[in-house]
């Protein structure tokens, strides 16, 4: 079974969200969505569109998306089957959440490393 297919979003929190995206879109020229973030579009090496995308996002400091871990930051990893990759990380004995969602976005699914950070597993829609 094939497991992390690539990056599906980075997030982090700030303690002053606005601030620090403005930071980003003016220094790095990340173009900033209204919604906190912005969504890399896959190319090939000429710059062809083939594909996917990667989220990047900033929160508030106080927001509780990442519990139970007390990180800043979560990673979001793509993959191609969620419920069999999550069965496989039970029987290897990793503390995987009990809770799932399934929503238009795709089906998410965290484990916890052995450091304390919360890992965000996501399998896309089919076709994307």
């Amino acid at each position: 079974m094939k497991r992390v297919t690539g990056i599906g979003g980075i997030f982090f929190k700030a303690k002053d969200p606005v601030a620090l995206r403005a930071w980003y879109q003016r220094h790095l020229g990340i173009d900033v969505q209204a919604w906190g973030g912005t969504a890399f579009s896959w190319a090939d090496a000429d710059g062809r569109p083939v594909g996917g995308t990667t989220v990047w996002s900033i929160g508030g400091a106080d927001g509780d998306a990442f519990a139970p871990s007390s990180a800043a930051f979560m990673v979001n990893y793509r993959v191609d089957d969620l419920d069999a990759l999550l069965k496989a990380l039970r029987a290897e004995g990793c503390q995987v959440l009990d809770k799932t969602d399934d929503s238009e976005y795709g089906k998410f699914g965290w484990v916890i490393d052995p450091e304390g950070h919360k890992v965000e597993l996501w399998q896309p829609p089919a076709g994307q």
